[in-house]
């Protein structure tokens, strides 16, 4: 290789000195910790030496610097790995290894980007590689830059689906700026890794997938140096043969220690021995500085450049309304960029792709790694990333979405086809939980719009609103029933109708609010009034004016939701009312698996319709004057 220089005896010995010394500050930390993994840790440790101080190009003073090469350590159990290279790199204290695991420690057990040192969470496995490609993809394409991504997956991890999802999309993609670096040891939690020490198993696979597949001894920098130093024309896959346990006899190779700490007597042992192995050498390995070759960029005041031009009647499907709001927002914002899985001409992101083709990413049917790409693609605050599939399809990737929240990352999702408006396509196409699904994840927003405007408006909130966002969109048309100046809020709910006389509040979103606004103009002509709240967004919820309105009804409030009783509106509702006395409240949800339909007949079948609504009112108010 032209390019290749070969490292000198020196620089070799230095790289082998760091190497050992992580194996010792691994085996140190994990002890004093009573936790963590360091067989896990000593099998990567010529990897990370070699990658941190002759490949990657980045500056150890400033972590996320947004020109320097990023790691993801997919393998996020190998964390004290980790956090030893930043103290090579003096970053960080040696002491504060000894805090690992601490509940005053910014160290945890996995990576986390509490740390700067760290882009995004790890640990559930798998899903180190989609990030990358994210973040691989952010870089060939957005930032048009020189930095590259480095992702080390352990050999168990292979087993996971998403891992393969990733690789499918790098190569694709072309990714030749990502290089996976795969952590061969043999050995999992429990058993061996199916394959073993086949790394001409795995070198066939990832050529299958299309990526340059390298075999390498996994414990010399020598190898290292040269396949991570090979010029690259697709993504580059890195198989290192790898012993676990690597400088621990007692532990070398041996099934049983896979997250077992060593005893203090045998660690001071251990670490004796290694220390023994560090020689004299003339070379202080420091990382070469990054190319500052990345546009700087600035999520800052990411707004519509004017108010949606919808009239007050006319119908359009909230997902149209999305796709359209979204090719909106990007028009004058250009790091705001659009994913989907195969779908966008059922989300409608299809308007965003026919007028920003350069910034719409398609993953195809891949959800999982759809997710991962997304969370890789908005690290570092490089982009506003909207990523759309099927309501029922982001179920797949709840576990993404778990380590999103975790990662403290700023996503925003669109799931279209929501509950029984999906109507003919049955059960399986459905979203009846994803709202459930939403309300568990402590930093998620969850839009639920019932029109053109309100979705229009939910697009542009998400934009700016931190964590993981959620906007629930329908199949069907809806009617216009906002201004075009009517203005929303984060948890700020619309009364959208009320008189003096109302007798029962009902909250309702998205198709249900439309039935709940025909069941008042019914029960009005039976002189029963009843006040109507569009919540807009399900989390957080406005509980005062829900709280506020329904003292107004005498204590009577009734929801209506499309999907499942559990972890929907009506919980939601329910949960806030908890401490209120003197309150009857009344749910109307899907309350078992549904069927194939028109959408209208749905509603009807399941309950959640203009009739039932009007019979749920009816009988609240018999019942509450039966009991007077």
């Amino acid at each position: 290789m032209e390019d290749y220089h070969k490292p000198d005896q020196q620089t070799v010995q230095a790289l082998r000195n760091i190497a050992n010394r992580l194996r010792i500050n691994s085996i140190k930390a994990t002890t004093a910790a009573g936790s963590g993994h360091p067989t896990s840790c000593c099998s990567v440790a010529e990897i990370m030496s070699v990658l941190y101080f002759h490949t990657m190009k980045y500056r150890p003073e400033d972590p996320r610097n947004f020109n320097s090469d990023r790691f993801v350590l997919s393998k996020g159990h190998a964390a004290p790995a980790l956090y030893s290279m930043w103290v090579e790199t003096g970053f960080l204290k040696e002491n504060e290894l000894l805090s690992l695991c601490q509940v005053d420690s910014a160290l945890e057990g996995h990576p986390n980007p509490k740390q700067q040192i760290v882009d995004v969470a790890t640990g559930s496995l798998g899903q180190g590689l989609g990030v990358a490609c994210g973040m691989a993809y952010t870089g060939k394409y957005f930032d048009k830059s020189s930095y590259r991504v480095y992702c080390l997956l352990g050999d168990g991890e292979m087993s996971e689906g998403a891992v393969w999802e990733a690789m499918s999309f790098a190569s694709y993609y072309q990714l030749d700026n990502l290089v996976a670096i795969m952590d061969i040891n043999r050995l999992g939690q429990s058993d061996p890794a199916p394959l073993q020490h086949h790394v001409e198993k795995y070198q066939k696979r990832c050529e299958a997938f299309g990526w340059q597949a390298i075999i390498v001894d996994g414990h010399s920098v020598e190898e290292l140096c040269k396949a991570l130093s090979q010029p690259r024309h697709q993504p580059t896959a890195i198989i290192a043969k790898t012993i676990k346990g690597k400088g621990i006899p007692a532990a070398e190779d041996k099934l049983g220690w896979h997250a077992k700490t060593l005893p203090k007597d045998m660690a001071e042992m251990v670490m004796k021995d290694l220390q023994s192995r560090i020689m004299n050498s003339s070379k202080h390995p420091y990382p070469p500085a990054p190319v500052e070759d990345s546009p700087p960029v600035s999520l800052r005041n990411i707004r519509m450049p004017s108010a949606p031009t919808y009239k007050t009647g006319e119908k359009i499907a909230t997902r149209k309304a999305y796709g359209m709001a979204l090719a909106k927002l990007g028009r004058y914002n250009e790091r705001v960029i659009a994913l989907d899985g195969d779908t966008n001409n059922l989300t409608y992101s299809e308007i965003f792709k026919n007028e920003h083709p350069n910034r719409f990413v398609e993953c195809y049917i891949a959800q999982q790694n759809m997710v991962s790409v997304a969370v890789g693609c908005a690290a570092r605050e490089r982009n506003v990333v909207f990523a759309s599939t099927l309501a029922s399809f982001f179920t797949r990737a709840f576990d993404q979405l778990r380590m999103a929240a975790i990662s403290d990352s700023n996503i925003n999702l669109c799931g279209s086809h929501c509950g029984l408006s999906t109507g003919e396509e049955g059960p399986s196409l459905m979203g009846l939980e994803d709202v459930a699904m939403f309300r568990a994840l402590p930093t998620a927003t969850i839009f639920y719009p019932c029109d053109g405007v309100s979705t229009e408006k939910a697009v542009e909130l998400a934009a700016s609103t931190k964590g993981v966002c959620y906007i629930r969109t329908s199949r069907q048309d809806c009617s216009i029933i906002y201004n075009s100046n009517e203005d929303f809020h984060v948890g700020q709910a619309k009364v959208v109708y009320q008189s003096k006389e109302d007798q029962v509040t009902i909250v309702a979103a998205g198709v249900t609010l439309h039935e709940a606004l025909a069941a008042a103009e019914h029960l009005k002509k039976e002189r029963i009034s009843v006040r109507v709240i569009d919540p807009f967004t399900i989390k957080p919820l406005d509980v005062k004016t829900i709280v506020d309105h329904t003292r107004a009804t005498r204590g009577r409030i009734l929801t209506v939701e499309d999907h499942y009783y559990e972890g929907g509106l009506g919980e939601a509702v329910s949960s806030a009312m908890v401490n209120e006395s003197g309150f009857n409240l009344h749910r109307l949800a899907v309350s078992h698996v549904p069927r194939s339909g028109k959408p209208h007949e749905l509603l009807k079948i399941y309950g959640i319709d203009r009739d039932s609504i009007t019979q749920a009112v009816r009988k609240m108010l018999s019942s509450s004057t039966n009991a007077k």
